[in-house]
Order: structure tokens, then sequence, then C-alpha cells
């Protein structure tokens, strides 16, 4: 009942996420399951309805209940109970599952970011999430110290990648129903060359993220090319999207457009640009 619960939480929220995992073996696709389901949990308290004080209480008690599920054999959340498999397994860093709350719990602050703080928001909420990855894909064990600098460096890329991606993507709705501005540099409306730098700061991301690909496991590092290539497919959309557009609506690639990128990622393994 845990990993089904688990599993549906995936498959509820992320098309792209969800379809991606089903290429993964096993355990590694339950894994990665459970450890988006906690991600989204946490996502979920932070853009809640209730005030800002109730949610910074309950996401710091989720906190502190998700970094001792390891070490407890039981869990009445089953999610929860999930994950304590997954965490115990793959050896997760608690250091890392910090870093990530701190950037959820800097949503709920409202504290309007500097480049700085953007760059530490996009390392705990996306990057970490990558590097928690590859210690999914290893089963907790650790690579050559030379391969595992470059998976980590990859890992971190393609979690900013993604993360950037989002930011763009939702940039209508961030700025304007939640007042949160990921970009700093830029003032509302978005400009064009303020896309275009956005756009070619990601895709230098995703560059870095492709390097390291293929030293993951073959059918994890088929799994990863098929997000990497759909988030790839939404960039480009970005890219030839007017600002105003982006201001106002998000934008999305089309299901014909993901099914075949699926298909072709399946089949090679490799980048579509």
């Amino acid at each position: 009942m845990a990993r089904r619960a688990a599993s549906e939480v995936i498959d509820s929220y992320s098309t792209s996420f969800g379809t991606a995992t089903r290429l993964l073996p096993e355990p590694q696709r339950t894994d990665i399951r459970n450890l988006y389901a906690v991600v989204r949990i946490a996502d979920e308290i932070v853009d809640g309805a209730a005030p800002a004080s109730e949610r910074a209480a309950t996401l710091e008690d989720y906190e502190q209940r998700v970094l001792g599920a390891a070490a407890a054999a039981f869990h009445t959340d089953p999610i929860l109970h999930a994950f304590a498999e997954t965490a115990h397994r793959c050896n997760f860093d608690d250091a890392h599952l910090a870093a990530f709350f701190a950037s959820m719990l800097h949503d709920i602050s409202g504290a309007v970011h500097t480049e700085a703080s953007v760059e530490e928001y996009i390392y705990g909420s996306a990057e970490v999430i990558g590097l928690l990855c590859v210690d999914v894909f290893f089963g907790g064990r650790r690579p050559p110290q030379a391969e595992y600098d470059l998976l980590q460096e990859g890992a971190r890329a393609l979690g900013a990648a993604f993360q950037k991606v989002n930011f763009l993507r939702d940039y209508a709705d961030d700025t304007t129903r939640l007042a949160r501005n990921y970009f700093p540099q830029t003032r509302f409306p978005l400009s064009p060359e303020d896309r275009d730098a956005i756009i070619a700061d990601i895709r230098r991301d995703f560059d870095a993220a492709w390097s390291a690909i293929p030293a993951l496991p073959k059918r994890c590092g088929v799994a990863v090319a098929v997000a990497a290539n759909l988030f790839e497919a939404l960039t480009d959309l970005l890219a030839g999207t007017p600002p105003a557009t982006i201001c106002a609506a998000r934008v999305r690639v089309s299901a014909p457009r993901k099914a075949a990128i699926i298909t072709r990622t399946a089949a090679t393994g490799r980048r579509l640009r």
C-alpha cells in the first residue's frame, strides 16, 4: 500500500517525470517515486491556503519526520513509510534533505530574492534532488571518485535546468498570484532580452548535464535522457514564445510531441537537439 500511495502522487502531478520513471528498472523506479512523493507533499504544504505561520510550522514538523524516517521500522503515513525504505537503502544524506526544506521554508517566508539567494534556493529545491537521484540510481553505493564527481556535477546542472525551466514556464502564476520572482535580475513584465538570457543560462545547464548522463547505469540513463529531452523541448518552446505570453499564460509541449520525444529517446538514450 505504501509504494502504491507514493506512485499515485507522481502519476497525478507530473506526466513528464511519471513517464520517465516507468523506464527505470526496479528498485530505482519505486525509489524515485517514493522520493518524488515526499518532495511534492512538502511543496503542497508551502503553497497551501493556511496562514504563513501555520504552513511554516507544518513544514518544519514534516521535515523532522522526513529526516527521522529511515531510523524507524514503521510509519502510519504510507508515503513516509515508503520513503523511509528508500532513504535507508540509498543512504540519503540528511544535509541534502535539510537543504531542500530550507528552500521550501524560504517560499513561505515571502522574502524577496537576490541573485545570491536564488542560487541557494535552486541548490536546495532542485540540485540536491538530483544528488539524491544519483544515490537512488547507484543503490546507495558510491562509484569511483572521478566518476562520482562528474555525476554530481551533472545531477546538479540537470536539477538547476529543470527548476529554471519551471520558473520560466510558471512565470505568470509565480509573479502575479504567488508574488514570487525567481529571476531577480529581471523586472515584470519580462523583456525579450531577459527571456533570451534566461534561455541561454538554461541551455548551459543542459549542456553540463548531458556530459554526465552516459556515466549513469544504462537504463537509468535512458530514463533521465527522456526527462531531459522533454524539458529541452519545453525550453525550445519558451524560447520561441513572446514574453507577453509567458507573462500571461503557461505554455506546454503538446501530447503528440511528448510522445514522439519519449519514443525516440527510449530507443537511443541520446540528446535530440
